[in-house]
């Protein structure tokens, strides 16, 4: 039997998603910027979609800007903001607050902007657990408000599932006058969202983290605050985004965000939690000298980051894979080696567990018999592999 563990990676597109996708291929494939008939049509799905993914984060459907995913997204919030307050006449606002946890479309946008010299990246501290030091941030802030053009902490990390707690730093940075983003990729569609009552100015997510199709994000940006645009060549999503809509990969988000919706009303994410604690718990048993990693944190119901020390997370996978178990690491293979992950290394985690450390990540379609699969291959796959060195 065969048992996906990889949904923050991405998750399978719901029926409902692919329906949606398919009758806009078929037969809603106007230009919504075209004046006639079907251009008014494809313009119709691409707002009630909008307004679906504002109910869902619990925006305006006037601040929500489509991209091509959350690494675009996450752009547009750094890069744009960074500009726009420059144009402003803010042209002393080059700093970006950020953390070495953050997921590579975030850490690298920064390193990638202080590289060509246009801004300079203070890196919070964080504690052993991946929190975000609040004391560092309110140091940073007190001395350097004036210079930063933006805070960005992701709400929830992709790769042990710790919860930064956002409403603090927001709260932090409003109370200085400092633009807060948060990288929600991992939180929409997940958990209950209402942006407009936090301390946040600016949030990136994507489609495919919550059973929609992958190609498609969004930005939410709060009214009042002004990013340049990244792409340009149109006046498309109110100057914040040129080129034409995806129109097919929006109405699946659309549809994505209407199930997200209902099923957040239920009792799932109980339910998801109990399953990865069972499987937490029961790898743990079985293979006593594994490590949770971010343990003594909040973490995400559907996330468990579990190192096994002096294996590679390479081998571990490859043979997770030939028994049917889809699972990562968080980091790409290299001349035939993993380099064990930056967000790992960053929280203080040995390299000897960093370089063993495997993501399992359920979804809400992650099924008992799919766990009960993982329980008992998992602990086989690492003691042969211990047998093996």
């Amino acid at each position: 039997m065969a048992a996906y563990l990889d949904c923050n990676a991405t998750t399978q597109p719901l029926p409902e998603v692919v329906a949606a996708v398919t009758d806009s291929l078929v037969r809603g494939w106007g230009n919504p910027s075209s004046v006639h008939r079907a251009g008014i049509d494809a313009r119709r799905t691409v707002e009630l979609a909008r307004e679906s993914v504002a109910r869902l984060v619990g925006a305006g459907d006037r601040e929500i800007v489509f991209t091509s995913g959350g690494t675009e997204a996450a752009t547009l919030a750094i890069e744009g903001s960074l500009q726009a307050q420059q144009l402003q006449g803010q042209q002393g606002r080059r700093v970006l607050v950020s953390m070495k946890t953050e997921h590579s479309a975030v850490r690298e946008a920064c390193e990638a902007l202080a590289g060509r010299g246009l801004a300079e990246v203070a890196w919070l501290r964080c504690d052993a657990a991946g929190n975000a030091d609040l004391g560092h941030l309110a140091e940073l802030l007190d001395a350097r408000a004036p210079e930063i053009a933006l805070v960005s902490v992701m709400w929830a990390n992709n790769e042990t599932g710790a919860v930064q707690p956002v409403a603090e730093i927001g709260a932090l940075c409003r109370a200085r006058g400092v633009r807060f983003h948060t990288d929600a990729t991992q939180w929409v569609g997940r958990m209950p969202c209402e942006l407009r009552s936090m301390p946040v100015d600016l949030a990136s997510f994507a489609a495919h983290k919550f059973h929609g199709p992958k190609g498609i994000g969004a930005l939410w940006v709060r009214s009042g605050v002004r990013v340049a645009p990244q792409v340009i060549g149109g006046p498309q999503e109110r100057e914040r985004r040129g080129g034409t809509e995806n129109v097919p990969g929006v109405a699946g988000m659309g549809a994505a965000a209407e199930s997200a919706m209902a099923w957040l009303a239920g009792d799932g994410r109980a339910r998801g939690a109990a399953l990865r604690d069972r499987f937490e718990a029961a790898v743990c048993a079985a293979v006593p000298d594994a490590v949770v990693n971010a343990a003594g944190a909040e973490r995400l119901w559907n996330t468990t980051n579990i190192g096994f020390p002096g294996l590679e997370a390479e081998a571990i996978l490859l043979l997770l894979s030939e028994r049917g178990i889809s699972a990562s690491a968080g980091a790409a293979c290299s001349s035939g080696s993993l380099d064990p992950s930056p967000v790992l290394l960053a929280m203080g985690i040995p390299p000897r567990v960093a370089h063993g450390s495997v993501r399992f990540s359920i979804s809400r379609l992650t099924t008992s018999e799919e766990v009960d699969e993982a329980v008992r291959t998992v602990p086989e796959c690492i003691a042969r592999l211990r047998r093996s060195a």
